[in-house]
């Protein structure tokens, strides 16, 4: 009785009265058994604190150990391109100059903030995070995002002409070439690193630049930072291309001082958290809803 109450009133939203009239009991009675289902824990009632963007973001940013999260309040249509304000500041408040190394990923996110603009660094070496893929999406392209932020910014583009993932037998003949040589040596001297975070995978495994078959390596992986997956937990998973891609590796990316992770959505909840703990992202750049998605289900694993 208990139950069926509380689920008519708090899911039913019924009053009191419509209840009592519903089940032949009195108001009174009702109101007893409400107060019965708060008592004995069939009911929590939670109080959710609300944050302006600001707050929003320094909360989360201590709840995930990020040096920096930044929030903004964009309606969906245009909330993409709204990333490209906060992290043009971002970039420019790491006196970026010439001869400075910019890593820049790929995606959807990545290429919208491209497109709405990056900050002028004449003579900044701009490298691409990974070998090129086989999908032919432009979101894909990543040495073609290297040639558009190098243009954006008025820096140097360095292209990886290697696929990203080649089979183990010709891993090392890539890596022997020497213009690919020189745009890989990069890595490892980033001043900062532009990235997006990928979704759990399997979500999108057709759109995203996934294997083709399953990998059954990655069944638990909640998102991916370049091509690293990690648990939900922020383990770095061993799948068959840990290790083998001709990619920026996870110890470059925390070895370098500012890289900014890119997220928004729902179904990107998990990798932001997984991504954070993973250090695979110092900063974090979403929207409100995200945020407050995040701050949900980091309330609710309390």
């Amino acid at each position: 009785m208990l139950h069926t109450v509380a689920k008519l009133h708090y899911e039913g939203d019924l009053s009191q009265v419509q209840i009592a009239k519903q089940l032949g009991l009195s108001t009174a009675t009702i109101s007893r058994l409400l107060q019965r289902a708060r008592a004995e824990g069939i009911v929590r009632i939670e109080v959710r604190d609300i944050f302006a963007p600001d707050e929003l973001g320094a909360h989360l940013a201590r709840l995930l150990g990020l040096e920096h999260v930044v929030v903004v309040d964009a309606p969906p249509s245009g909330v993409l391109s709204a990333l490209a304000v906060p992290l043009s500041r971002m970039l420019v408040a790491a006196d970026l100059r010439a001869g400075s190394v910019l890593m820049i990923g790929w995606g959807r996110t990545v290429s919208a903030v491209i497109e709405g603009g990056l900050p002028r660094v004449p003579g900044m070496h701009v490298v691409p995070s990974t070998g090129g893929m086989q999908q032919h999406a432009q979101h894909f392209q990543s040495n073609e995002f290297s040639r558009r932020a190098a243009e954006v910014t008025g820096g140097i583009p360095h292209f990886i002409h290697a696929p990203y993932l080649p089979a183990a037998e010709a891993l090392d003949f890539f890596l022997a070439d020497t213009s690919v040589q020189e745009s890989v040596a990069l890595w490892g001297r980033l001043d900062a690193a532009v990235v997006g975070i990928g979704q759990p995978y399997g979500l999108e495994r057709t759109d995203t630049g996934g294997p083709v078959r399953p990998d059954p390596d990655l069944a638990d992986a909640a998102g991916d930072v370049v091509r690293h997956y990690f648990d939900a937990d922020g383990r770095i998973i061993n799948w068959q291309g840990e290790g083998n891609m001709i990619a920026v590796s996870a110890a470059q990316l925390r070895a370098t001082k500012l890289v900014i992770g890119l997220a928004v959505g729902d179904t990107k909840v998990p990798s932001i958290i997984g991504a954070a703990r993973a250090g695979l992202v110092k900063t974090l750049i979403t929207d409100t809803r995200t945020a407050e998605a995040v701050l949900d289900a980091l309330a609710a694993k309390t």
